[in-house]
């Protein structure tokens, strides 16, 4: 099926690699005009320049450089997006990091880094995106990326668990504030999906077979796994879709007993 976003105007953040690169590529094919926001590093700015010359021909697609940490760069990227496209139908608030350490010895640094990128960065641009969608009075979608890590614990993610649950749980506070200008706001919880974050992690072939050997349907995800969920999130098929979470994780979750 194609064509399920056709006409609509996308913002993502943190989308130049990973399940953000997977959601662009996935809402240009279906007829999307997109946003693509990232850090504006070297590596950032190639893997963007990769993305372009993966894009069909014709896909209307631009970038606004920035920190979703800070405030001002919500508010840019959702201006020159209007500016591109005349409007935002979509949101996703996708950038996120996760650098594992242990609890005892974690350092403020590390700890204010993670929620203000996963949380602040979040909210910020949320908040810009639905000032946007009630200004145009036509409604819209937003998409909060958490993880299955919102729902479980992990020794070495004592910084990181917090801010996911807390993305989950701002989509469902805000789908409660927006409902009644018909701006729906879902989240979507990965399970283990093979991205930039944990690269390192699962480049232990010992460790990836226990994974999969956990997961019913036998391997661990890709972020093209996640483009689909997106879609249906963000498209008139989920319309009467809002304040939900969406777990894909291969069945990982319902298999940890």
């Amino acid at each position: 099926m194609s064509g399920l976003l056709a006409g609509k105007s996308a913002a993502i953040t943190g989308a130049a690699t990973g399940i953000g690169r997977a959601i662009v590529l996935e809402y240009l094919r279906q007829g999307a005009s997109v946003a693509v926001n990232h850090l504006g590093d070297e590596s950032s700015v190639k893997q963007f320049h990769s993305l372009t010359e993966e894009a069909q021909a014709g896909a209307k697609l631009i970038v606004v450089v920035g920190d979703i940490s800070k405030q001002e760069t919500a508010d840019n990227l959702v201006n020159e997006t209007v500016k591109a496209f005349g409007k935002l139908d979509i949101f996703v608030s996708n950038a996120g990091v996760c650098k594992f350490a242990d609890f005892l010895t974690l350092e403020k640094d590390l700890f204010d880094f993670t929620v203000s990128t996963n949380l602040s960065g979040a909210f910020y641009a949320t908040q810009a995106a639905a000032r946007q969608m009630v200004a145009q009075g036509h409604g819209g979608a937003i998409i909060g990326m958490s993880s299955i890590s919102a729902l479980v614990g992990g020794a070495y993610q004592t910084h990181y668990t917090p801010t996911k649950a807390a993305v989950t749980s701002l989509m469902q506070s805000c789908a409660c504030a927006l409902g009644k200008y018909q701006i729906r706001c879902n989240a979507l919880l990965p399970g283990t999906i093979r991205t930039q974050l944990n690269e390192d992690d699962l480049s232990n072939d010992e460790k990836r077979r226990y994974m999969e050997s956990r997961i019913p349907l036998g391997r661990t995800g890709v972020p093209q796994d996640m483009a689909g969920p997106a879609v249906f999130l963000a498209s008139d098929m989920a319309q009467y879709v809002t304040g939900a979470q969406l777990l894909v994780d291969g069945g990982l979750f319902v298999n940890l007993q």
